[in-house]
């Protein structure tokens, strides 16, 4: 099994239940061809470089999985063939240098998709509402 990387570009005019329909969509291409994903990052909607179809934007999604590499041809039949794609670009990585670096961007990917736990200082805004009353007095 090799890695690769997937870069697909959805319609804009999508709403977010469509666009999250059409990455499930691309996601169970992969895997329903012996894929086994292993992040992806989803990048949001950004300006395209030339007007693609009459569309000046486009939502990007990037994909890192391994896969064996005759099913490559049936993953990027399947993406030609899908409409709610404006491109997609598929990247192998072979060499042991590539590898490394794939094995980074996965880490990557996995980090930025990992939430954020944030502490919020409940504690705080009541005793500050009590020394302004107190103040008030």
């Amino acid at each position: 099994m090799r890695h690769y990387e997937n870069l697909v570009i959805i319609k804009p005019t999508f709403t977010a239940e469509e666009i999250a329909a059409a990455v499930k969509n691309v996601e169970e291409i992969i895997t329903s061809n012996g894929g086994e994903i292993a992040a992806t990052d989803a990048m949001g909607m950004r300006k395209l470089a030339y007007p693609i179809d009459k569309s000046e934007r486009g939502y990007y999604h990037v994909i890192y999985y391994s896969v064996a590499p005759a099913a490559i041809a049936e993953i990027e039949r399947r993406f030609r063939i899908n409409e709610d794609l404006l491109r997609f670009v598929t990247i192998k990585y072979t060499t042991n240098r590539e590898v490394t670096a794939w094995n980074g961007l996965v880490e990557k990917a996995k980090k930025a998709a990992a939430p954020v736990k944030e502490e919020t200082p409940a504690e705080e805004a009541p005793k500050a509402e009590e020394t302004t009353e107190a103040a008030a007095e």
